[in-house]
């Protein structure tokens, strides 16, 4: 090891087990414009900021994660590149669930808490749409938003990390094994009687999805402990994947018996309370990017969603690098994810002729829908 790293490493290692940490997670400023029932809708803000695109992007976080998956540390924030990219950027939050909440179904948030966080956003912006932007399950269900009501006011819907057909997640299948032996009975009593996933479990199937990355942990940060940027990361996720919440009864009850066992999304359509959603009336562009190394949202599960979209006139289906959550806003992200989403974000902004294309680097990969 040269010296210099070895004066690097000591110096980490000063601030990473007895200083602060390493990772700058200072949140990106934030105001609230609208809060409801699991609803509080934020607006980033920069000081001296002006917006150099029209159209508004609102992000969709999926249930039992925290919201910050979009404003992870400073460097490796997907909201704080927007806003530098010129974007009025929002947020949905839909705060901790509790076990008074365990009737609540996911059309709760499809049909009442994304078009609620849509129309705040409007209101605010001044703008007549915004574009949609969700990572893993948040993808999903602004997807299923839009093709519940084609006349919701999104121009595009871009998915990060959100399968569509679930017998291509490995993670799943003792899932399915275990429920065609029980018929879904064990499944069912579990989640009732607890009135859904704890947040403990929800963090232990996120940390699941890494589990090589947990047992090698101690020494891979021996072996990067000079590389500040990689600690940062990593002490970022950790803070994460450790801040996971709980998912309402009635929505696990809907993930485990819709999703997981009948696998119906795959086949284009869902069974919400009194409405079949259909996929086929989503008629405008979509991006998928799914990550090459994620387990729990695979890419042919994520590609899958360009079958199911005949009315979409732009299926874009993306691979980048990356697990499950370093696809959305890991250190590589800004190479490829990223790119994806600038390209597709612009293509569909209302002020989209004095946009400015990145570079697409010539590591990105594409796969026509």
């Amino acid at each position: 090891m040269k010296v210099d790293d070895v004066v690097n490493a000591g110096a980490n290692a000063w601030d990473l087990y007895l200083g602060g940490g390493v990772a700058d997670v200072h949140p990106t400023p934030r105001a609230i414009i609208d809060e409801g029932p699991q609803r509080t809708v934020y607006r980033f803000l920069r000081r001296g900021w002006q917006p150099s695109h029209a159209t508004p992007i609102l992000l969709v976080p999926p249930l039992a994660a925290p919201a910050w998956c979009f404003d992870l540390r400073r460097g490796c924030s997907v909201a704080e590149h927007l806003l530098a990219r010129g974007y009025p950027t929002y947020v949905v939050d839909y705060g901790p669930i509790s076990f008074g909440d365990r009737a609540l179904g996911l059309e709760h948030w499809v049909n009442d808490v994304i078009p609620n966080a849509i129309d705040a956003v409007i209101r605010d912006s001044g703008r007549e749409d915004i574009q949609l932007v969700g990572w893993c399950l948040g993808g999903i269900m602004a997807l299923l938003a839009k093709a519940s009501d084609p006349e919701l006011p999104a121009r595009s819907v871009a998915m990060i990390a959100s399968p569509f057909d679930f017998t291509q997640v490995r993670m799943a299948a003792p899932i399915r094994a275990l429920a065609s032996l029980t018929g879904g009975a064990l499944g069912t009593a579990l989640y009732r009687m607890l009135g859904g996933a704890p947040a403990p479990l929800v963090t232990l199937g996120f940390r699941a999805t890494a589990i090589d990355r947990y047992v090698t942990k101690p020494v891979a940060m021996a072996q990067h402990l000079h590389d500040r940027d990689w600690l940062a990361h990593s002490q970022a996720v950790d803070a994460y994947m450790a801040n996971m919440l709980a998912y309402p009864g009635r929505t696990f009850g809907q993930l485990y018996h819709q999703f997981f066992r009948v696998n119906e999304l795959a086949g284009g359509t869902l069974e919400l309370g009194d409405d079949c959603i259909e996929l086929a009336k989503v008629d405008v562009p979509v991006l998928a990017v799914g990550g090459g190394a994620d387990v729990l949202a695979p890419i042919d599960a994520v590609h899958h969603v360009g079958s199911v979209l005949p009315k979409s006139p732009d299926v874009r289906l993306e691979i980048a690098p990356g697990g499950h959550l370093g696809v959305l806003t890991g250190r590589s992200a800004v190479r490829s994810t990223w790119i994806f989403l600038d390209e597709f974000l612009a293509d569909y902004d209302r002020g989209r002729a004095t946009a400015s294309r990145p570079e697409r680097p010539a590591s990105a990969q594409s796969v026509s829908a």
